[in-house]
């Protein structure tokens, strides 16, 4: 019994270490993009990315092939073109408008457009799956929703642009979850291997466009800026931080607290202005990130009940199997 409960307690603490350590990177990685974008005057999203992606490649391959710290998820060659390669330019996707966001609008205000995920993500399940969700994971959206439209009345530095980065950035975001159910069946990736196989795909997505669109602009900031070697420096760590936000083994998905914490250091450092409203906003867009957590993690405990029976099809649509009713082990 004592073993048992050691044991038990043993998990828990790493359990509780590993939100930390993934909220610690998270928050910090939001933070630093926003300085090198702000501060160090470094106006190229395209190229932080980049660095992002070839640390994180760099960095998967270590952990995975020379350290061997995690095991090698073998994946068929045409598998990997086939399904990763798609999954990876809505990963590229992702990344670049989340720090495209970060150079136009205020972390606060990026990390409230963000909690909008789950909302996006129940309605393309929704949509394109037909999923069913009971009634109390549409009520929680309600006060997200909400929360957001005021908080994007009431910013009281808004940008188009920004916003509608973000705001594609959580459509971005819902997509990838919802292909990885479906492009990555079969296979039990976890967040190493899933970088280690993305990670290249993305750089090699994204380099072409970040030399011809950005490339010139580099030069010349290099040129202008004071301490252009330490700045690289900076930048080059947001890319370190960045793998080891994406190595670290997380249990949240989407941390309330993580968010609360990003908007509060954010307003510290850079002193963006907010209402009162815009602070209502926001609350209530934490409230209801929390609450839609609490129903899915309340739901997720219930004992399934006896099986429904099935209707009567409306369309030839609804005949054909979806993709994530194929039994395990099957591609």
């Amino acid at each position: 019994m004592e073993e048992g409960s050691l044991w038990h307690q043993w998990s828990m603490f790493r359990s509780l270490l590993s939100i930390l350590q993934w909220w610690g990177f998270n928050v910090t990685v939001i933070i630093m993009n926003k300085w090198i974008f702000q501060k160090l005057d470094f106006k190229f999203p395209l190229w932080v990315s980049c660095v992002h992606f070839i640390c994180s490649s760099i960095g998967a391959y270590i952990v995975i092939r020379v350290l061997k710290i995690k095991p090698l998820i073998v994946v068929d060659p045409e598998d990997r073109w086939k399904r990763i390669f798609s999954m990876s330019v809505v990963f590229c996707i992702n990344i670049v408008l989340g720090n495209i966001s970060l150079r136009y609008i205020p972390v606060s205000f990026m990390q409230t457009i963000k909690s909008f995920t789950p909302a996006t993500t129940v309605v393309l399940q929704w949509l394109v799956w037909r999923k069913y969700f009971e009634w109390r994971i549409w009520a929680s959206l309600v006060p997200i929703v909400g929360g957001i439209l005021l908080t994007s009345i009431t910013e009281l530095s808004f940008n188009v642009f920004g916003f509608c980065a973000a705001l594609f950035g959580c459509l971005a975001t819902s997509t990838k979850t919802i292909l990885a159910e479906s492009l990555l069946h079969g296979y039990k990736f976890d967040s190493i291997n899933t970088v280690y196989y993305m990670a290249p795909f993305a750089t090699m997505i994204l380099g072409l466009p970040a030399i011809l669109l950005e490339g010139n602009g580099i030069l010349d900031w290099f040129e202008a800026h004071p301490s252009p070697w330490l700045a690289l420096i900076i930048i080059l760590s947001s890319g370190v931080l960045a793998f080891c936000l994406n190595f670290s083994i997380f249990y949240v998905i989407h941390s309330t607290t993580a968010v609360a914490v990003a908007v509060l250091v954010s307003w510290m450092i850079f002193r963006n202005p907010i209402s009162p409203m815009n602070a209502v906003g926001c609350g209530i867009t934490l409230v209801g990130c929390t609450f839609y957590g609490y129903v899915r993690h309340m739901l997720s405990q219930q004992q399934p009940g006896p099986p429904r029976t099935p209707r009567t099809p409306r369309n030839k649509m609804e005949l054909i199997p979806l993709l994530n009713d194929k039994p395990e082990g099957k591609v």
